[in-house]
Parts: C-alpha cells; sequence; structure tokens
C-alpha cells in the first residue's frame, strides 16, 4: 500500500506542475495531500499519528485559502496568468503555508519532531516541489524575497 500512495503522491506532483489553471493546480495538490498522509500515521508511534492531524489541519487551512483566491481571480474573469497584487498576496501567502517556509512556518518544527527519517525526507523534499513551482508562477518578488530573508535568519 506504501507504494500505491507514493505513486499518487508523484502523479499529484505531476498534475500540478502540468497544470494549465490555477484549479487543476489545486486538484494536483489535494491529490498530493492525500496521498501523504496514510504515509505519515505509523500504527506504532502516537506520535506520527499526531503529526498526521497537524499536518492535514494546516494543509487544509492553505488549501481553502487557495481555492478561495482561485475561486476569486476566477469570478474577477482574469483566468490568465496576469493576476492582480491582492489575488496574488492571497495566492502566495496559502503555497508559503503549504511549502512551510517563513512566516508561516510555525507549524513545521513541531510536526517535524513526530516523523520517522524517510517521512521528515519526503515532507522536507518532495512535498516542496509543486509549492514552489506554483510560487515560481507568481509575479511577487518583493513579498518572495522577505520570505526568503525571513526563512534564511530564522533558520540560521
Amino acid at each position: 500500500s506504501k507504494i500505491l500512495f507514493m505513486m499518487m503522491m508523484m502523479i499529484g506532483t505531476m498534475i500540478t506542475i502540468t497544470s494549465n489553471s490555477w484549479l487543476g493546480a489545486w486538484m494536483g495538490l489535494e491529490i498530493n495531500l492525500l496521498s501523504f498522509i496514510p504515509l505519515l500515521s505509523d500504527n506504532n508511534n502516537m506520535m506520527s499519528t499526531e503529526s498526521s492531524l497537524k499536518y492535514f489541519l494546516t494543509q487544509a487551512l492553505a488549501s481553502a485559502v487557495l481555492l478561495f483566491s482561485v475561486i476569486l481571480l476566477m469570478l474577477k474573469n482574469n483566468i490568465n496568468m496576469e493576476l492582480n497584487s491582492s489575488y496574488s498576496m492571497i495566492l502566495l501567502s496559502s503555497l508559503l503555508l503549504k511549502s512551510g517556509a517563513a512566516p508561516f512556518h510555525f507549524w513545521f518544527p513541531n510536526l517535524m519532531e513526530g516523523l520517522s527519517w524517510m517521512n521528515a525526507l519526503m515532507l522536507m523534499t518532495w512535498q516542496k516541489i509543486a509549492p514552489l513551482m506554483l510560487i515560481s508562477y507568481l509575479n511577487m518578488k518583493n513579498l518572495l524575497i522577505i520570505s526568503i530573508i525571513l526563512s534564511a535568519i530564522i533558520g540560521a
């Protein structure tokens, strides 16, 4: 069953990366989320169950905000990649929350302490590919530079 969930996680990332619309990218992120949660839960460890619940709640919040901003974007009849600054700021903040970058990183260390090494490796590498790829589509360089500087300062 782990191979099935790993394959679905890879498919969700590929759907997100190759999507033509923000709604398709959201769908790929959700597939990625729902296939990673069973990989987090380990029956022998209560900390991993707690970590999977924390991960689900923060990712569900970020997904709801992302879907909200995508719906606002579609209501504005601006479906192409040209975004208004307020919508792109909401999109960027939800994607930064999904990727665990500063200043939206406070859930990340608490989650990491309950994971095994393999799950921590997947969380810190593969789970970052899709949100970071979507962040690269946005044109909010100033806010992104602030997040990069905060990540470097807090990480150091």
